[in-house]
């Protein structure tokens, strides 16, 4: 993800508008910690989700301080391994070296991955006169790859028959910085087209041709201004820009438009991977699941297990309920984020209750 600076705090004005909690608000229902500071940061990617969990939660508990800064995901691992900070947030889960250098700061334990928020990633487009366009993944791998170079490709036109494609070239836009966006979008690419796409699941681009910019608003900036273009990032950006966006071909009965909902019936088709108390996710890429966007990303809270500091655990066990919790879960519609499926919320809750 693009890396931001701010810190998001209980007092912090909220993507919506607003300039913090009014004193009209209601506060939500939220079994509170007595007390506490709370210090997290990682991914940019849940910034809008975490600024209004906060928002939320402290309107509720007056006597806890939480906040969080959207330095990137790698970042918030690092700052998590030297025990800056009670939690980290990253776009993909833990490995097994990173998990190792956590032991140090979870005395006893060690970190685990638990998802709090998805999304789906958006391919936006610039055709002109297309205002409908269906991809599969073998054809998008393609196109990013520079092996599709004009739109009017019979492969493309196979797949959209009844457009009017213009013979003018593919400008394929990539990121130029390391992005777990990249990293989610090459996941899905070597899991769905396979052969098609022989690149490691990286945040560093490597295939070939195309032009770049620097983070998913610089991207989705220069897929407006291109004739032609065609970029990737998060549903937020499409809809603030107003991108027309492709429509993923699974096999099944329809092909599939990048939404919150679609993204969490992807995110559904998901199995838990990790072991003991750690959910990291195995995404389905390949899922024929009716009216699931296999294009998702999903962002995690890492926390210790157990050798959490003493006087920041009520509190984080408390705040991680919310977020993981149906109230928290149904804020993220708004900001064009995928909710959890229920079966892995209630997971995540049952581990956060565990937290020693």
């Amino acid at each position: 993800m693009a890396m931001g600076g701010a810190l998001l705090a209980g007092c912090a004005g909220g993507s919506d508008g607003a300039d913090g909690p009014s004193a009209t608000e209601a506060a939500p229902s939220i079994d509170c910690a007595e007390s506490g500071q709370v210090r997290g940061s990682g991914s940019s990617a849940q910034q809008n989700a975490m600024e209004r969990w906060i928002r939320q939660y402290q309107l509720a508990c007056k006597g806890v301080q939480v906040a969080y800064a959207p330095l990137g995901s790698g970042a918030g691992v690092a700052q998590f391994q030297r025990g800056a900070t009670a939690f980290g947030g990253t776009d993909q889960a833990l490995s097994a070296e990173d998990v190792e250098f956590t032991k140090d700061v979870c005395p006893g334990g060690q970190a685990v991955d638990l998802p709090m928020a998805g999304g789906p990633i958006a391919i936006g487009y610039n055709v002109p006169g297309v205002t409908d366009l269906v991809l599969d993944a073998p054809t998008l791998a393609r196109i990013f790859d520079a092996r599709i170079t004009r739109w009017n490709d019979p492969s493309i036109q196979r797949l959209n028959p009844d457009a009017t494609l213009p013979d003018i070239p593919v400008v394929p836009l990539h990121r130029a910085d390391d992005s777990g966006t990249t990293q989610n979008l090459n996941a899905y690419l070597k899991g769905a087209a396979r052969r098609s796409w022989p690149y490691p699941a990286d945040k560093k681009w490597q295939a070939q041709g195309g032009q770049s910019a620097s983070g998913s608003d610089a991207v989705s900036q220069a897929v407006t201004q291109t004739d032609g273009a065609i970029g990737y990032f998060e549903l937020s950006f499409a809809v603030q820009r107003k991108i027309g966006t492709v429509r993923i071909a699974t096999g099944a009965a329809e092909p599939v438009a990048p939404t919150p909902r679609s993204a969490s019936l992807g995110i559904a088709e998901a199995e838990i991977a990790g072991e003991g108390k750690d959910l990291r996710l195995k995404l389905d890429y390949r899922t024929k699941a009716e009216g699931a966007y296999p294009i998702v990303l999903v962002t995690y809270e890492i926390v210790c297990d157990t050798g959490n500091r003493p006087e920041t655990l009520p509190a984080l066990k408390s705040f991680l309920t919310y977020t993981a919790s149906e109230e928290g879960q149904s804020q993220l519609d708004a900001y064009h984020y995928a909710r959890l499926p229920a079966s892995v919320a209630t997971e995540v809750r049952k581990v956060v209750s565990t937290l020693s």
